[in-house]
């Protein structure tokens, strides 16, 4: 008797520890996220270059296209996301992926003109050796009431 209830206390510790450590790592996505956020704002794109990998996908209402061209974009001044009003986020883990969903209202400047959009958009990150890497990020644009 003593040693199944051991065994059931056991079971139940790794439980709640495995589920600590996906909300912890929850958190640290949506932290690094916001992050990326004010390093565009910044146009700080040497950062934005360390963390978004090598092979990283960009989908904007214009196009696709990877890391060079979208590092080059914001370096130039293409486009300047000035700021990202976040209205909810989640988080989803998946082995060493995150799938991260901002509903977002974007003001943002392209080609000389401001422009204020609603956004769904889709970040992917995966856990490599030397941390967290953007491997996608795709903006959908929403429309109708709630912009839902």
């Amino acid at each position: 008797m003593k040693k199944t209830i051991l065994v059931f206390f056991l079971l139940y510790s790794v439980v709640q520890f495995s589920f600590a450590q996906d909300e912890a790592t929850k958190q640290e996505i949506i932290e690094l996220s916001k992050t990326k956020w004010q390093w565009m704002a910044d146009k700080d794109a040497d950062k934005l270059a360390e963390l978004f990998d090598d092979k990283a996908v960009f989908v904007h209402m214009g196009g696709a296209w990877g890391k060079e061209r979208e590092i080059n974009i914001i370096r130039g001044g293409g486009i300047w996301y000035k700021q990202a009003d976040i209205h909810e986020v989640s988080v989803e883990i998946i082995d060493n992926t995150a799938i991260l969903l901002n509903r977002i209202t974007l003001i943002a400047e392209v080609g000389g003109n401001q422009v204020t959009n609603p956004f769904e958009v889709t970040e992917v990150y995966i856990k490599k050796a030397d941390g967290w890497k953007l491997g996608s990020l795709s903006f959908t644009k929403l429309m109708g009431p709630g912009d839902r």
